[in-house]
């Protein structure tokens, strides 16, 4: 089983790798950049003391892209430790309104958001397989703020909540390898990773969001919901928080120009990790 290692030190600005054609395939690599402490978002699946909480960030790709590869980097709180972590899931969803009831929305806005639900509805874990991975370069971190409980919608005054406070604990990046890839055709998505603890709290970290630069993809903003708001989402740093945009810190590598398959029945929407799978890797404090 081979596990690839991206440093979380080496996460620098956003980064944009133009696909050739597709009859040669090039390397595809995105990064958001490091965590800057200003904002952790809960994402963490279900448990006994907890309803599921989701956040999800943007990505683009130019042309039919192969993902083999994730990381994303986040704050073990609450008194969670690393041998807390029993799962990850991580599932992509199309912008919205893809995938997406006819309805009006409960929120003020759902424009550049994630859709209702994520690609075909496959999210695929545990024994089911599809991901593996490892955990690491554990760092002492804190945020300024974070988004756990405080999510609402209704309008602008109701969803805005402030916030649930500052918090401390262990930064971790997780280093994912999709044993099944991600087939993606061009265009935009979101990525949502979900980390399920035995004991306290996984909050996704925020990084700076960057200033659009003139014939760039779009850079949308990051989105939570948790089940009582679903299948709308929030804007976190918009609507809940009013600490401005905000992406979250995560990269994704692969393959970009890959040839089109002969059906897009193939495009996956989700994989999951089961605990037994999860190697703990080792590292220096």
């Amino acid at each position: 089983m081979k596990h690839l290692l991206f440093a979380a030190a080496a996460l620098a600005g956003a980064t944009f790798i133009a696909a050739a054609p597709a009859s040669a395939a090039t390397v595809f690599n995105f990064t958001t950049g490091g965590p800057d402490g200003k904002i952790g978002a809960q994402s963490q699946v279900a448990d006994r003391t907890h309803i599921q909480t989701e956040t999800a960030d943007d990505f683009h790709v130019d042309s039919t892209t192969r993902l083999t590869h994730a990381t994303f980097t986040g704050l073990l709180a609450a008194g969670a430790q690393q041998n807390d972590i029993e799962d990850v899931e991580i599932e992509i969803y199309r912008v919205f309104p893809g995938d997406s009831k006819s309805r009006v929305p409960g929120v003020t806005t759902r424009v550049n958001s994630p859709g209702d639900f994520e690609i075909d509805e496959d999210t695929r874990g545990g024994a089911a397989g599809g991901l593996t991975g490892a955990v690491g370069n554990p760092t002492a971190f804190s945020v300024l703020n974070t988004v756990t409980t405080g999510i609402r919608g209704g309008d602008s005054a109701s969803e805005f909540t402030g916030g649930d406070g500052p918090a401390t604990g262990t930064e971790v990046t997780f280093f994912m390898d999709f044993t099944d890839p991600i087939l993606l055709a061009a265009g935009d998505y979101f990525f949502r990773p979900e980390v399920r603890l035995a004991n306290g709290n996984f909050l996704w970290l925020s990084a700076a969001k960057p200033v659009q630069v003139p014939g760039a993809p779009l850079d949308r903003q990051a989105w939570i919901r948790n089940d009582n708001l679903a299948p709308d989402w929030l804007r976190i740093g918009t609507d809940i928080t009013h600490q401005a945009p905000t992406n979250m810190s995560f990269s994704l590598q692969g393959s970009a120009g890959v040839p089109e398959p002969a059906t897009w029945a193939l495009m996956i929407g989700g994989f999951g990790l089961a605990g037994a799978g999860l190697r703990r890797r080792a590292a220096a404090a």
